[in-house]
């Protein structure tokens, strides 16, 4: 009985957080993400109250874990492909218009010369207009004003000397910040050292939606799609709204010149790096286990030791240690090189020398994975092949095509293809080693010639002026359907191997 009250309150504690943290997310207006714990929280009472769904207690969390961190957010990449979101379009209409209607100026058609006095309860400050004073009551400077000061209408100036213009500028940080308040709602703020003037709203609503700034006097409509209040000159009021655009995202990565070029262009160094990097790798790792195998060599374990630290040193560490040998003016790689060859590469300036060192770097980062790979499976082949071949009279070249490559290919064929998809998005190397430069010209968003499609993207999002997640997340979408496809092989792959 105590078990299954235990049990039940502590359901109902959980639950009740959970209905917080929707009310919570409803509240700040994140309708989405309410949502999805709505039906992660009812999903869960159905599995763990149903009697029937017992056995699905136990692989709910994995399920629940899937949804809310690879599928949800996936769902949600998608969806912002589809919009304009932005830095200019992070907000609802509806908080877009009440930013801009809680705009405000200064009118100088509303203008008082004030005087300060100082007395014992505080401070009071004296208005003089054409038509009317205003007095004030005591108030403190020291401790600022969270409120308004209100004003009263005021026959005469208060008794005493009002302070001089030294006292005056030596209050000037917190009389700029005091706000005074009429009996008919006007709200006044300090202008000049002399000079308070009435504060106005900005914008005026009308009925049709727009608003007219009520300095200029030019209105704007909203447009619903490009989510901005715009004149009919064409001129924006920011910030703007987000707005369901279909899909000109996907069109402008296609038809725009300036994006679809460089796009295509990094798009084809990506495919190119994940497959020379895969090719490399293998070739190095692959040679290395055959070098290790041989009987002839003494301090394998020495050799094994020294040659997979690569693999141990954090990546970060040794891009960075690459990043500054390869440095095109004080580096120990171009010293070397100008004394032996009269040769200074520039690593980081030049496209295809970036893209080569790039490929340096990634080989001598992954073969020592290769190399374990291979050394694995190398011990899987019979030694009665290798002695028939040497009979026949074939050499290290001859077995390694005809006996140990094809051997070993079959079962290397789905880690290859994982490393492949893994340096489709390695985003560490290229964004620690060149950050995407050397930049390509002519682009209209960030873009650059070692960049990977990965690291393009993330610039778009947070690099460019303009933020543009829609198009980030567009381009996002294209690298999961490629990787996506590549996981498929990779799963076909495997049932073969079984």
């Amino acid at each position: 009985m105590s078990r299954n009250i235990l049990k039940w309150g502590l359901m109902a504690i959980l639950v009740s957080l959970a209905l917080y943290l929707i009310l919570a997310l409803y509240a700040q207006r994140e309708f989405v993400f309410a949502m999805l714990f709505l039906v992660l929280t009812a999903s869960a009472v159905f599995v763990f109250v149903n009697r029937r769904m017992y056995a699905h207690r136990y692989i709910y969390p994995a399920v629940a874990g899937m949804t809310l961190f690879v599928i949800f957010p996936l769902m949600y990449t998608v969806g912002i492909g589809f919009t304009n979101y932005s830095a200019s379009n992070l907000l609802s209409f509806e908080r877009v218009q009440e930013q801009i209607l809680a705009r405000t100026y200064q009118s100088e058609a509303v203008r008082y010369g004030y005087e300060l006095y100082q007395t014992e309860q505080g401070y009071v400050i004296y208005l003089e207009g054409q038509n009317q004073n205003f007095q004030s009551p005591p108030f403190s400077l020291e401790n600022g004003n969270a409120e308004a000061v209100p004003l009263r209408p005021a026959a005469s100036a208060p008794t005493g000397e009002p302070l001089a213009m030294r006292d005056i500028i030596k209050n000037r940080q917190a009389l700029g910040a005091l706000t005074l308040e009429t009996e008919d709602g006007r709200m006044l703020t300090m202008v000049g050292l002399r000079d308070f003037a009435g504060i106005q709203p900005l914008y005026e609503l009308s009925e049709n939606g727009a608003l007219t700034n009520q300095r200029t006097g030019v209105t704007y409509f909203p447009n619903h799609d490009t989510g901005f209040y715009q004149s009919a000159e064409g001129e924006r009021l920011s910030p703007g709204w987000t707005v369901n655009t279909g899909w000109s995202n996907y069109e402008r990565v296609i038809t725009d010149p300036t994006i679809s070029g460089p796009f295509l262009q990094i798009f084809a160094w990506t495919l190119a790096f994940s497959v020379f990097t895969v090719i490399f790798t293998l070739i190095l790792g692959l040679l290395l286990a055959n070098l290790l195998q041989w009987d002839q060599i003494r301090g394998k374990g020495f050799y094994r030791t020294m040659l997979i630290l690569p693999y141990a040193v954090p990546a970060f560490i040794s891009i960075l240690v690459f990043k500054g040998l390869f440095n095109q003016n004080f580096g120990e790689i171009n010293l070397v090189l100008e004394n032996l060859f009269g040769l200074r590469p520039d690593w980081f300036s030049d496209p295809t020398m970036a893209r080569s060192m790039i490929l340096i770097v990634n080989t001598w980062l992954g073969y020592p994975y290769m190399m374990l790979l291979c050394m694995g499976l190398l011990q899987s082949i019979p030694r009665d092949l290798y002695e028939a071949s040497a009979m026949d009279g074939a050499g290290p070249i001859n077995n390694l095509m005809n006996i140990t490559f094809p051997l070993i290919l079959k079962p290397l064929a789905p880690l290859l293809i994982a490393s492949f998809a893994f340096n489709f998005n390695n985003f560490v190397l290229i964004a620690l080693l060149t950050g995407g430069a050397p930049d390509i010209i002519g682009a209209s968003t960030p873009a650059g010639t070692t960049d990977l499609l990965v690291s393009y993207t993330y610039r778009i999002a947070f690099q460019d002026s303009g933020q543009n997640f829609g198009l980030a997340a567009a381009i996002a979408t294209v690298i999961f359907v490629v990787v996506g496809a590549l996981s498929l092989i990779n799963l076909k792959l495997s049932k073969v191997k079984v």
